[in-house]
């Protein structure tokens, strides 16, 4: 026998009873605190709707009715791609209800839960497209006042994100479950204002934005506990825990755009929902696609692991070992030693011809493994994780268990304190399982670390690796350098110019202007540095601590005002230096330029040398001096 269905509910009936004619109601999406929603169709236009209804108990409030009826039309009016339109606000006898668009998809809080936190890219996506809408609100006198999770809808067939519950939220929420009036919200992602019942303005809800960002990226909340008033006060008492430690890789502008967002003090948090907008969209900036020559050469070496090298040096000594079989030792041994140093630097020789026909260097090749680098390890944290899990603990402590076992039958036979070959083994299993589950432990640290990729990017950062560049491009026919990749910075771009000048000179040339090129290294170096050294200040000054608000310390606040005004300093003084190091390559460009039109000479390069050394030193300087500030700043 069939089971029966559910008894109607006698809401369900009764409201659609009310509104016959107008709407079909299908089923019930949901329901909590702040009402009912059903999925129903729209009749006139045969579309579907989520038809949102005011609990009836509170309907009955004249006040509360009122508002919500005031309010509702109010959200109505906006129109924004990421705000989940309101096309109908009404009410029929006791039921009081707005009818909204309906979203195919599912909430921000569903797809955190089902799935675990969001990639970093996809979250400041998402933050991004709620921070525009809730721009467009706030320019029209809306204040949303409960941003959440639950009322951040992600489309399914687009992505898309929508805001839903302008103005109207909150207002129900407040009055269903808190006392006080105008406290009114989620107290969850209340700002500090909200939560002590202060007049509240749209930067209210871009605390509660960045509350979101940090359930989105850490999957779970900054601020939890038992009871509602005590997740108030630390609302307005506690600073969040450290969200690069809770959501470990993720990327530095994101977190820094987040962490704005909980400052306690409003002024201290972004004024404006463009101003959050652009900043989500810095975090959100693709990579500099990395040319295809680059990433099939970086790619290529990714998989060139200790697995290879093991598989290599068998395969080596095997053969080997049949060359001495066949003739004699010497032989075998001489063709063991060619194999494992001349034919690797052979084959790495020959990639880098590849690359350097492409017009590429080791700088392009540098970046490139930065590049692939960077975008991987976001992928394997959120695939892998980025702490070892029980069962690669568990495979380590074997392993080390085995080895350990190994080593102590060795020195035990080895020391007489038993016969040989007594412990052989033990000895020989124990290493078996000691070297098997290392393989296996090294397998699974290579997942969630691109270790092989990393020793690749040293490598051909290294002197080593540039020698190789500088010797397969030295044979081949002059021609015009490949497309540069759009990612690389001008100060490289110098200086492989500069490079090539520089090889191109006579021998006796060069022999003169011998220290040119580590002169050039050094001026790149000190130019990405500067940069990174910009970033950096322009981030600190941005932060809610430097600006010095201590209102319990008069004589702390002083201090901090001082070290900020240092800090504008020093960013001015990085700038110039920054721009003295990138005139000083073009400064070398141009007068190998000269050297190669025979209206220069190497006296004037020389010299030139020597003034760039000095910008060079100014720039250690500066990095020194900014060290000490950043420390005492911090203290």
């Amino acid at each position: 026998m069939p089971a029966s269905a559910p008894p109607p509910d006698p809401l369900f009936l009764s409201f659609q009873a009310a509104v016959a004619g107008r709407y079909s109601l299908e089923r019930e999406l949901g329901r909590g605190g702040m009402g009912v929603v059903y999925l129903a169709r729209e009749v006139r236009l045969d579309r579907p709707v989520a038809v949102k209804l005011l609990p009836p108990a509170q309907a009955r409030d004249a006040a509360l009715r009122e508002r919500f009826l005031r309010e509702a039309r109010t959200a109505a009016k906006l129109s924004h791609p990421h705000i989940v339109p309101i096309f109908a606000v009404d009410e029929v006898g006791e039921f009081v209800f707005f009818a909204m668009a309906y979203v195919e998809g599912e909430t921000l809080t569903d797809r955190v839960r089902a799935r675990g936190p969001l990639p970093p890219a996809e979250t400041a996506r998402v933050l991004r497209e709620v921070a525009w809408a809730l721009a467009y609100a706030h320019a029209q006198g809306v204040i949303h006042r409960d941003v959440k999770p639950d009322n951040i809808m992600l489309e399914a067939a687009t992505g898309r994100t929508l805001v839903a519950d302008f103005g109207i939220a909150g207002l129900v929420t407040g009055a269903a479950g808190l006392d006080g009036g105008e406290i009114i919200g989620t107290p969850e992602f209340m700002s500090p204002e909200q939560a002590l019942g202060e007049r509240v303005d749209g930067r209210s809800d871009l605390y509660a934005l960045g509350i979101v960002g940090y359930f989105a990226l850490a999957g779970r909340l900054p601020f939890q506990a038992e009871k509602a008033t005590e997740v108030l006060a630390r609302q307005v008492t506690d600073r969040p825990a450290s969200l690069a430690a809770a959501a470990d890789g993720a990327p530095r502008k994101l977190v820094h755009a987040i962490e704005r967002c909980l400052a306690k003090d409003p002024a201290d948090r972004p004024q404006k929902g463009e101003d959050l907008a652009e900043q989500f969209g810095l975090a959100l900036e693709r990579r500099a696609e990395v040319p295809v020559v680059l990433r099939v050469f970086v790619r290529r070496h990714q998989q060139l692991g200790g697995g290879f090298a093991i598989l290599y040096l068998w395969v080596l000594g095997l053969a080997s070992g049949l060359i001495g079989t066949a003739t004699n030792a010497f032989y075998g041994w001489t063709a063991f030693v060619l194999g494992s140093t001349v034919a690797p630097v052979g084959m790495l020789f020959y990639e880098a011809r590849r690359i350097a026909k492409g017009g590429f260097g080791p700088d392009d090749v540098a970046l490139g493994f930065h590049e692939e680098l960077e975008r991987g390890r976001e992928e394997r944290a959120f695939e892998y994780g980025t702490r070892p899990s029980r069962y690669e603990w568990a495979v380590r402590l074997i392993s080390a268990g085995g080895l350990g076992t190994a080593a102590l039958c060795a020195i035990l036979e080895a020391t007489g304190t038993f016969p040989p070959y007594a412990l052989s083994g033990l000895l020989g299993w124990s290493a078996t399982i000691g070297i098997g589950t290392g393989v296996l432990a090294l397998a699974r640290l290579q997942r969630r670390r691109d270790i092989t990729g990393a020793f690749w990017h040293w490598f051909w950062k290294s002197r080593v690796g540039r020698w190789l560049f500088r010797e397969a491009a030295r044979y081949l026919p002059k021609r015009a350098l490949g497309p540069a990749p759009t990612h690389r910075p001008t100060e490289l771009a110098l200086g492989m110019a500069a490079d090539r000048l520089f090889e191109e000179l006579p021998r006796e040339t060069r022999r003169q202007l011998r220290e040119l090129p580590d002169v050039v290294r050094r001026l790149e170096g000190d130019a990405q540095k500067m940069r990174r050294r910009l970033e950096l200040l322009q981030d600190a000054l941005g932060e809610p601590g430097a600006r010095g608000r201590e209102p319990g310390d008069r004589v702390l606040a002083e201090r901090r005002d001082r070290l900020v005004e240092e800090l504008r300093g020093e960013r001015d003084l990085v700038q110039k230096r920054l721009a003295d190091a990138v005139a000083a390559l073009e400064t070398i460009r141009l007068n190998l330029l000269r050297l190669h039109a025979g209206t220069g000479s190497v006296q004037r390069v020389t010299t030139d040398l020597g003034l760039a050394r000095e910008v060079a030193e100014e720039v250690d300087r500066l990095l020194a001096a900014g060290k000490e500030l950043e420390e005492e700043l911090g203290a």
